[in-house]
């Protein structure tokens, strides 16, 4: 059950986390949902990506976008361009995150976000909670086997010590970033 709910955390924290995030992609959610909106006129499904207080900048945004998108293709494809960097940019700076440019149709985004994305997709946990609680468990019992191995010859000389003290550490600070993933809450803008 432990495991389960360290598997369940860490798709959570992972499916949140800014460095990883895959928000900045022209194949991501954010930028799937900017272009149906464009394509239909209505900013409103969009605006739940960015905080309140953003939300005037983004229609303002969005309002200039439909109306540059008139003039020809070439300015169609110029304003889309800049709407969808303008609301990446503001939603990555909600969430703490610096913007750096949108990501091309070529991207892959980290497993873990693939994992998050087929969950909510499929509307199963299933195979994102057997893929991460086999890693989890494969991670802690290596770094337990090495902590246990090196306690061994730990006081054989002070490099078997300095030994010991490295798998120690590496076991310590893995049982605790899952620990802290698994009871704390994934941090996000406001709602």
């Amino acid at each position: 059950m432990m495991m389960r709910q360290i598997a369940l955390a860490i798709v959570l924290t992972v499916a949140a986390m800014p460095a990883f995030a895959h928000c900045d992609s022209m194949k991501g959610p954010l930028i799937t949902e900017a272009k149906q909106a464009l394509q239909q006129g209505d900013v409103t499904p969009v605006l739940k990506w960015v905080p309140s207080a953003d939300e005037q900048a983004i229609r303002t945004a969005f309002a200039k976008t439909i109306a540059a998108r008139a003039a020809s293709p070439e300015a169609r494809e110029v304003a889309d361009q800049w709407f969808f960097e303008t609301l990446v940019r503001v939603h990555r700076q909600a969430e703490g995150a610096s913007f750096t440019g949108l990501k091309g149709e070529e991207y892959k985004p980290e497993e873990g976000i693939e994992l998050a994305d087929t969950a909510i997709e499929t509307g199963t946990l299933a195979d994102a909670e057997k893929a991460l609680t086999s890693e989890v468990a494969a991670g802690l019992r290596a770094r337990f086997a090495a902590v246990q191995e090196a306690k061994k010859r730990a006081g054989q000389s002070i490099e078997e010590g300095r030994h010991f003290v490295h798998a120690y550490v590496e076991f310590i600070h893995y049982v605790e970033r899952l620990h802290e993933n698994a009871t704390s809450a994934a941090g996000h803008h406001e709602r």
